[in-house]
Formats: C-alpha cells, structure tokens, sequence
C-alpha cells in the first residue's frame, strides 16, 4: 500500500512538469498570421477634400532692361587716331562722325593714281581716233582701254580704305563712355565706346517650357524695377525658336513703350505674367505631389485604402498646385506620410480639410 502511494506521487509530479512545459511553449508560439492579433494597422493619414475654387494664375520672373539696339564702336583699320568727335552721352544722328584714322599714305596713293589715270585717259582717247582710220591695231587700243579701267579700279580700292579710316555712328543714339584718347593706336579689336538707342526699350525674361506656348506675340507683361514705387508694361514682341537645353526655359522679350529714368539699359526687373484666371481650379499641396519618372501621382482615399491616380499639373505658387486632370470635385485626396503610401494600404482619416 506504501509503494502504490508513492508511485502515484510520482505519476501525479510527471503530469505536472508535462504541463506546464506544454504551455509555456504555447504562449511563445506567434498568434496565426488571421488572427486578429497578428493584423497590421492601417496608417492614420491626413486628407483634404478636392473643392474647385477661383486661381488667378500669375507667374513671376526675373529679367533685364534692354535697349532697342546696342553696339560696341569699333575701328575697320588699325591706325592712329587723329580726330576724336566722342561726347560721352551726347546723343548722335546716324552717319555722324565719331572718330578718324590717320590716312596721309592713302591720300598720297590716290593723288598718284589720279594723275595716272589722267595720262592714261588722255592716251585711250588718241588711239581710239587712230583705230578710226586704222592706225593702229584694236589689240593696242584694247590694251590702253584696260589701263584706264584697272587704274580706275585701283582708285576705288584706295577710296574704300580711306572710308574705312572713318568711324561713323551706324544709328541715331546716345554715347556711352569713352574708351580712346586722341593719338592712340588703335586696331579693329579696340573699342571706342558703345552707341545704344534707349528711346525703345526692351525686356527680356525667361520662362519655364511649360508655359512657352501661352505666351504669344502682342500678349502684355507688367515689370517693376528698385527705385520707383511703379509698374510699367510691355507687349511681347519675339521669343527664342527653341527651348535652353540647360535650363529648360524660353527667352521672351517685349517692348517698353514708356520713358522713365529709371529704365536703364542693364537694370534688374521683376516681371509678372497673368496666365489666366480660372474660376474652378482644383488645388492640392506641393507635398501630396508623389513624382514617379516622368509621371506625377496623387493618393486617394477609397474605402478605407490608398489609391494612386496619374495626375498632369499646372501653374503653382509656394505652397499648392493646380491639378489639371486626374481628380475629380469631391475626391478625398492623402496630404500627408505621403512616403509609407503604396496602392492598396489601409489607411484612417485623422482629419480633413476642404481644398484651397
């Protein structure tokens, strides 16, 4: 009876070792991947409601203040300068006479020809009487008449130099500075001054590719410069035939039709462009923006999920951008952990807010 006993003892510990070794191992075990506590939870997300609302789309560039024709003064001839008619900011007609070259030599090669031509002039005109009553071949007097017409072209040549010993103002316009002094040696590389005509003025911008085909001849640009609390127009009168590769933008320029002593050739302007208004543009975040390649993507909020839908984008200012097509009045759009987004993630509202 004594050993029954203790042979039950030791059935009775065994059983107990057993199970509590037995759950010890269950409670280690993972839940199942259904059960509920194995889920993933969905990501709480920040949304607003796409609501169609008036965009006045204005776009603001830098640009320069030209002027209608600039030109750097230069000489055709080296040589030495012997006269100097440049008034700095004196304003010139066109043709005037900015400056000369001396042209002794010249002058001295014309005055030989001119007495060369004079004798062979007077011999032509005898042997043609001579070749009336055959006196003499027609060889003789072909040659004769070809010394008048080479001296005559030898004295053209010389008066085309003596001209080039002339600087002379291509334009009606108003001096810059000078850059020469009587006396100096100067070659076709020296400038002498500049000769703009600032009665027109122009300016130009550039603006980014996309907006390239909105911008027409004749459309108006508004501009400002440091200085006068004042905005001046401008109608566009060209653009560049192509985009910059490297900046991926298009020059424009337009006419100034105002005077104003502010509007100086070189000065800094900041140019406004009215795109349009839109009396129903949908605007969302820049950040909601999700760039794939050359794609752009919006996350919906659909029934608990994150759904991505292709977007093409329009004008922006510094905080939203207009949304062309891909979203629709009413669609709850994801503003924010647009990073963790995937198509199809479960997600929660935490809040809404309505489009700008």
């Amino acid at each position: 009876m004594v050993l029954n006993s203790s042979i039950f003892r030791g059935i009775l510990i065994v059983l107990t070792c057993t199970g509590l070794i037995f759950c010890k191992k269950k409670d280690q075990n993972p839940a199942p991947s259904g059960s509920p506590q194995g889920a993933q939870k969905a990501l709480s997300v920040q949304t607003l409601v796409a609501t169609p609302s008036a965009l006045s789309a204005d776009l603001d560039v830098p640009g320069t203040i030209l002027a209608n024709e600039t030109t750097e003064i230069h000489p055709e001839v080296s040589g030495r300068l012997v006269e100097l008619h440049i008034q700095e900011g004196a304003n010139v007609s066109d043709g005037a006479l900015l400056a000369k070259i001396y042209d002794g030599d010249l002058q001295a090669q014309l005055r030989k020809l001119e007495v060369q031509l004079k004798i062979a002039d007077q011999t032509e005109k005898r042997q043609a009487e001579l070749l009336k009553i055959q006196g003499i071949s027609q060889e003789e007097y072909d040659a004769s008449l070809l010394q008048v017409l080479s001296l005559k072209a030898d004295m053209d040549i010389v008066k085309e130099n003596i001209r080039k010993t002339e600087i002379r103002a291509p334009y009606s316009g108003k001096l810059g500075l000078k850059k020469v002094s009587p006396g100096a040696y100067v070659t076709p590389a020296t400038v002498l001054t500049t000769l703009s005509q600032i009665n027109t003025l122009k300016v130009q911008f550039n603006i980014p590719e996309r907006y390239g085909a909105q911008l027409k001849s004749g459309s108006k640009v508004s501009f400002s410069v440091d200085g006068p609390d004042k905005t001046f127009s401008a109608t566009i009168i060209a653009s560049e035939i192509s985009i910059d590769e490297d900046t991926r933008t298009l020059a424009i320029r337009a006419l100034v039709r105002e005077h104003d002593p502010a509007l100086i050739p070189g000065v800094f302007a900041k140019v406004r462009i009215v795109l349009g208004n839109h009396p129903d543009a949908l605007m969302v975040p820049n950040t909601a923006i999700t760039p794939q390649g050359r794609k752009k993507l919006l996350y919906i909020y659909q029934s608990g999920k994150a759904m991505p839908r292709e977007i093409t984008t329009g004008v922006r200012d510094s905080t939203n951008i207009q949304v062309l097509t891909g979203l629709k009045p009413g669609d709850t759009v994801i503003t924010s952990a647009i990073l963790f987004l995937r198509p199809g993630l479960d997600v929660t509202i935490r809040n809404t807010s309505a489009g700008q």
